[in-house]
């Protein structure tokens, strides 16, 4: 009787390594170590691209900016730049982002106030200065929003809609406690946003007529000073004082 030897096991295939966004391959084709923190060249290279990022979609909007040209710009090639940032989806949302970042600090430090006048003062100062500093950040947003926020929307109802309402809830207690008027804190928002995003859209209107090359850091100070006048003065409390709708 002749004993069979057993058949040898099919040997399994080897994993397939697959790189994603938290892989990204390396400029020599090698996967990046994930639990390994982000260089300082990195890190720089990477602002770079942001800042021209930020800049040219704040001229030519989302579907006008290009990759190749926003490369080219700080002496990248597209394949380059892919590294750092998989698609230009990606990167333009990181540009979102960061422009968000920026407005909710200062959203999140004014319902830490306990002075409602002061809290105010600053929240508004530090919007004009975001305006004065980093208009093309204030134009990604606007064009983003102005086309209907499609692909933006639901980080801005997830992210801003509840420390909007934290802001709204603080201006109430506000009011409660008779320290300013009952008014709509909701549009007062809107109106303060508003206001300042001017300052970033229209400045080259704004400086033409009045007669300069560009505003200055004096006129936003003076845009500051009458924005503050007046909402702190239409929130006054007393018998004047708008009547909440």
């Amino acid at each position: 009787m002749v004993q069979m030897s057993p058949s040898p096991k099919p040997s399994r295939p080897a994993p397939v390594r697959t790189r994603t966004a938290l892989q990204p391959p390396t400029p020599d084709g090698a996967p990046a170590d994930p639990g390994r923190p982000p260089t300082a060249s990195r890190l720089k290279k990477e602002q770079a691209i942001l800042t021209e990022a930020e800049t040219q979609f704040a001229q030519f909007g989302f579907e006008g900016a290009s990759l190749e040209s926003i490369a080219a710009a700080i002496g990248l090639s597209r394949h380059n730049l892919l590294y750092y940032f998989p698609n230009k989806e990606a990167l333009y949302l990181r540009v979102l982002d960061d422009v968000l970042n920026q407005w909710l600090a200062g959203m999140e430090e004014m319902s830490h106030g306990d002075d409602p006048h002061e809290a105010l003062r600053r929240y508004i100062r530090a919007k004009l200065r975001s305006s004065l500093e980093r208009p093309n950040a204030a134009k990604v947003f606007a064009k983003e929003v102005i086309a209907g926020a499609p692909r933006y929307a639901g980080v801005i109802a997830e992210r801003v809609g509840p420390v909007l309402k934290n802001d709204v809830r603080t201006f109430e207690r506000w009011a409660r406690e008779g320290r300013i008027a009952k008014v709509n804190f909701t549009h007062l928002m809107f109106i303060i946003w508003s206001v300042t995003q001017a300052y970033a859209d229209q400045q080259a209107q704004f400086a033409l007529l009045l007669g300069k090359p560009a505003l200055t850091e004096r006129d936003y100070d003076k845009a500051e000073e009458l924005l503050c006048h007046l909402v702190l003065r239409g929130l006054e409390p007393g018998p004047a004082a708008p009547v909440q709708d």
